[in-house]
């Protein structure tokens, strides 16, 4: 049997908003420190303001998980307020990768100061196509603050990230297997071609849609990538899964775009 890799993926702390709920906080915390996962990715949304004190809160909480590796990312509340001099003060670049020997994660910057919307810019791609070049047999994996495409019981669509359909075309030229995604506060899993695209919910307030309650996601992938189970976790509510594809990490079609946009420069 296939060892495997557990990424526990939790988004949207809103740290400083009247919405978060200090309570939740620490029994995420404490239930991801009783998980022990391999990874853990934050995917943005720390703070509601970007205040300088909104990110002591958030730092506070994420130092008290134990993990020894974890990807923490920037969202559009963190970018507000010059808020992203901060993030770089404590908890380092707003673009980031981490490697382990079966997985390359590579974490983007997808805000835009003082905006709602999200852009990740031609400039990353050629750093992203190089980076997963490196090892084509790794599984691949790609975390952003902003949906990567619209999420069901959302409403209205209206700061998606403005160039995905480009950055889609990169990752899939690049055969990325999953990519992880927050702010929409919605959970939801869909699969593109052999792509899993990953919402996480708010893990720790009621900044919430609907009958949806805060929650977080908890992957499974086999190291050789074949078998992806994601787990939908409530605080103080055992994990239900929510999706599980197989043949995740395998080229499905040799679909080819060159002969109609071009390559890129």
């Amino acid at each position: 049997m296939a060892e495997k890799t557990v990424i526990a993926h939790i988004s949207d702390l809103h740290c400083g908003s009247r919405y978060h709920i200090p309570s939740l906080a620490t029994r995420v915390v404490d239930e991801l420190n009783a998980l022990e996962p391999d990874i853990v990715v934050v995917t943005g949304d720390l703070t509601d303001m970007g205040y300088r004190g909104e990110f002591r809160q958030a730092q506070h909480m994420l130092d008290r998980i134990a993990a020894e590796q974890r990807m923490i990312l920037i969202g559009n509340h963190d970018a507000r307020n010059v808020g992203d001099v901060h993030f770089e003060e404590m908890f380092g670049a707003r673009r980031c990768d981490l490697v382990t020997p079966e997985m390359r994660l590579i974490g983007l910057d997808s805000s835009e100061p003082d905006l709602d919307s999200g852009r990740v810019g031609r400039e990353t791609h050629r750093w992203l196509r190089e980076r997963f070049a490196e090892n084509p047999d790794q599984i691949k994996v790609v975390a952003m603050h902003h949906h990567l495409v619209p999420v069901p019981g959302t409403g209205r669509e209206r700061n998606i990230v403005h160039d995905a359909g480009d950055l889609l075309r990169v990752l899939a030229d690049a055969d990325v297997d999953l990519v992880l995604c927050g702010h929409k506060h919605v959970p939801n899993v869909w699969r593109l071609e052999d792509m899993l695209i990953i919402n996480a919910g708010t893990c720790c307030t009621h900044r919430l849609r609907g009958r949806v309650r805060p929650s977080y996601n908890i992957i499974e992938i086999d190291d050789d990538g074949d078998h992806v189970r994601v787990l939908r976790k409530e605080p103080f509510v055992d994990a239900e899964p929510a999706a599980e594809y197989h043949g995740i990490h395998k080229s499905v079609c040799g679909w080819r775009h060159d002969d109609i946009v071009g390559n890129e420069p």
